[in-house]
């Protein structure tokens, strides 16, 4: 009973935060919304006695991504920091809500295929540290060291290229 409770009250955390930092218009909110989901993500985790997909979601999520933005965060100018943003135009708003939905339909056309709605014995199965771990580190087919790889140089690029435009700006100004 504890769980359950436990597990209802991350997810108006997640759901809540996830709602607010998609709503605010300052940039700051976002990213600390954003913190407070992947915080809720790895306590589930931790609820569901994962603990190392838990301490690898605060270290790599809460931790890497969460500097990520604030670098991005410094490199967006004063006036959008201090809330003087543009407005958000009703066409805008109309394609972000249908790609929201067709986001919506997609995931549950998948959740459906997949049986979990159906047949609930599915998720049942319980999977091994041993066998996640060698799935990350392996090079064989269904595992993922090479996608690791190539999101490594992507962050790489990202950072190089926020460098390369923060150093534009200071020759400019």
């Amino acid at each position: 009973m504890g769980n359950i409770v436990l597990f209802i009250i991350l997810a108006a955390v997640i759901i809540g935060s996830a709602l607010l930092c998609v709503a605010t218009t300052r940039i700051m909110r976002a990213a600390t919304y954003m913190l407070f989901v992947l915080f809720g993500v790895a306590g589930i985790y931790f609820l569901l006695d994962y603990t190392f997909l838990g301490a690898a979601q605060i270290a790599i999520y809460a931790g890497g991504v969460t500097m990520i933005y604030v670098f991005a965060i410094q490199l967006v100018s004063k006036r959008t920091l201090q809330g003087l943003v543009e407005h958000v135009k009703g066409s805008r708003l109309v394609c972000g809500g249908l790609a929201a939905l067709a986001g919506l339909v997609l995931v549950s056309v998948i959740i459906l295929k997949a049986g979990f709605i159906l047949d609930p014995t599915v998720a049942d199965v319980e999977v091994p540290m041993s066998e996640i771990g060698t799935a990350l580190v392996g090079s064989e087919k269904y595992q993922y060291v090479l996608p690791f790889e190539f999101i490594s140089l992507f962050l790489l690029a990202c950072i190089i290229g926020g460098l390369v435009v923060a150093r534009k700006e200071e020759k400019e100004a």
